[in-house]
């Protein structure tokens, strides 16, 4: 904590112009570190009463009571409840001893963890039985959209369930990042229909960077006399065999000389630019409408989504949800506040700090922000430390131009969280690592 308030390069300049909103971000943070020249001493001890008040909002999917202007923080009771409810979240499995977020690349951490599963089917599939009904119960409450979105992490892979009307769409979604070959071929044989938005964009824009670079070429050569014609003849693609047709070896007369690619050849050859992405945020496979339901029976059923070996052998995934569902258990951000000296020019400053640990999901960044603005008299700065490969889910997640009409006027979000969370990702594989308020206007920096 000393470094983040110390360090001139813990604090990067904030690029953007100042809005009254910030784009939703769809990426899982595991740290926030905000930083205030007010003190954050109303975020401690809270009192039971205003404990128990925020868990009741919670639990009762009850609207935040903000109030519009806060004189003294620490008197305010509506102001620690809201904190208090912006605070809680839903987990599942729950295994005090184990950290069970972020699930990929952390072997390391569950190393040398108790598992009394590892080598007991018998129990493996009890586990993995309560965690299908979890599942189910969350995907039910989405379908209901009284539930706006829930994440699946498992040691592979990490989906992201989106509710209709969330994030541009008008249907229920859901991305799944990193994917591989493999795992894409499986759902394609069970009949799921999903696109690859970042690998659909990249070739979007190269056939336009191709397509204008064809028409300078033409221009070019009509008016050094040559034909259009030959103007597409100089502009070659990658794909001009791909079709099989090896009709000018038949007029070379050689067409039995030259071994020609089978028909597997020819489809990894097509299919080079997704095994290319393999493992990686371009990777992402989007899942839309009806074709949900279909991946969720395939995800209970998947083999690849549970470990067979090492730390995370016969761990079923992680279920993280912004409301109740069965078999979760509630749990809350660790919250702390500290104060210290920051370098400014001329000197040294007071700078106060309010530390989170997550896993902080998308809303309870925003409802975040709605408490600390007016306890910080409109001015704050955050730190994000986002998880890495949940960057990916900022991806477009519906076609342009769609229209919404769903609301989710029961899942106990603030209607300026759902109003943020309605719009369409426009972050791509970015998250926000730095959110500026000041004058109670933002600006970020991804």
């Amino acid at each position: 904590l000393g470094q983040d308030l110390h360090s001139p390069l813990a604090v990067p300049k904030v690029s953007s112009s100042p809005r009254q909103e910030f784009p939703a971000d769809w990426s899982i943070k595991t740290r926030i570190l905000f930083t205030s020249s007010q003190p954050f001493t109303w975020a401690e001890h809270l009192k039971a009463q205003e404990e128990a008040q925020g868990f009741a909002q919670h639990c009762r999917a009850a609207e935040p009571t903000l109030p519009q202007s806060v004189q003294e923080p620490r008197l305010c009771s509506e102001l620690r409840c809201a904190f208090q409810q912006s605070l809680v979240y839903w987990l599942h499995p729950s295994l005090p001893w184990l950290p069970l977020f972020p699930r990929m690349g952390a072997d390391r951490s569950l190393a040398g963890r108790a598992c009394p599963w590892a080598q007991d089917e018998a129990l493996q599939q009890v586990l993995m039985s309560d965690w299908s009904v979890s599942f189910t119960s969350l995907y039910n409450l989405l379908r209901a959209r009284l539930c706006p979105y829930f994440y699946v992490c498992s040691a592979q892979f990490s989906v992201l369930f989106r509710a209709a009307g969330l994030a541009g769409s008008e249907v229920p979604t859901a991305a799944i990042t990193p994917t591989t070959r493999g795992l894409r071929e499986a759902m394609r044989s069970e009949g799921i229909e999903f696109s690859l938005p970042f690998l659909e964009e990249s070739r979007t824009r190269k056939q336009k960077n191709s397509e204008e670079s064809l028409e300078t070429e033409t221009a070019d050569s009509l008016g050094g006399g040559s034909s259009v014609e030959d103007a597409g003849e100089a502009a070659p693609s990658d794909d001009d065999d791909d079709d099989g047709s090896f009709s000018w070896l038949e007029e070379m007369g050689v067409q039995d000389k030259v071994k020609k690619p089978d028909a597997i050849s020819i489809q990894l050859r097509k299919e080079k630019h997704e095994v290319q992405v393999d493992h990686r945020a371009e990777s992402l496979a989007l899942v839309r409408g009806s074709n949900t339901f279909t991946l969720l029976n395939f995800l209970i059923s998947c083999r690849s989504l549970v470990a067979v070996a090492g730390p995370q052998a016969g761990l079923p995934p992680t279920l993280l949800s912004p409301v109740a569902f069965r078999g979760g258990t509630m749990q809350t951000l660790k919250a702390r506040s500290t104060s210290g000296r920051a370098r400014v020019q001329g000197g040294f400053e007071d700078v106060f700090s309010l530390e989170l640990l997550g896993p902080i999901l998308p809303h309870a960044l925003h409802a975040l922000t709605l408490v600390l603005g007016p306890a910080q008299r409109g001015a704050f700065r955050a730190l994000l430390s986002p998880h890495e490969p949940s960057a990916a889910f900022n991806s477009p997640a519906a076609p342009p131009q769609e229209v919404v009409h769903h609301e989710l006027p029961a899942c106990g979000l603030h209607p300026k969280t759902l109003d943020q969370l309605r719009q369409c990702p426009t972050l791509g594989k970015s998250s926000i690592r730095v959110l500026e308020m000041k004058d109670y206007a933002y600006t970020w920096k991804a």
